[in-house]
């Protein structure tokens, strides 16, 4: 069976995307370094509470570029994409950080700048450029009963 490194997650920008988050690297190629928070809900007690977590994303090449403008703080972002696992020693301490590689990034939702639902996903890949998909358009999933119980005839 072969390893699998996928990740889907959708967050909230924690900042702006300043000079130090966007730049090009050595063979021309755009970075951009964001990072996210991830809300979820647990039951602590009789009460539900949040916990935020906070992940690192690495976005590259035309979709960085595409989507510099957008990247602002409090939007929120869809990403796929997978796990990178950077390793040093520092000082003779081994030192590890596991952050997040975007392949496909979708603006979500919100806000605009001017205060306006924008009304449509934005997305962006390495493989394609853009794709929009009003929301009022989307299908509506079918809805299914399912039952605790099952018939006592499993077939295998």
């Amino acid at each position: 069976m072969t390893d699998v490194n996928s990740v889907n997650i959708i967050g909230r920008l924690t900042r702006d995307l300043g000079e130090n988050d966007f730049g090009y690297v050595g063979n021309g190629q755009a970075r951009a370094n964001v990072s996210i928070a991830v809300n979820r809900s647990k039951k602590q007690g009789e009460e539900w509470v949040n916990e935020v977590s906070y992940f690192d994303i690495t976005i590259w090449g035309k979709t960085a570029e595409n989507l510099k403008p957008y990247l602002t703080k409090g939007k929120q972002i869809g990403i796929t994409g997978h796990l990178k696992q950077d390793r040093w020693e520092k000082d003779g301490q081994k030192h590890s950080r596991v952050s997040i590689v975007a392949d496909v990034v979708q603006l979500l939702g919100g806000k605009s700048d001017n205060g306006s639902d924008g009304g449509y996903q934005q997305s962006y890949s390495q493989n394609q450029q853009s794709a929009f998909t009003p929301r009022n358009n989307a299908p509506a999933a079918p809805e299914e009963s399912y039952s605790e119980e099952f018939p006592e005839d499993i077939p295998f």
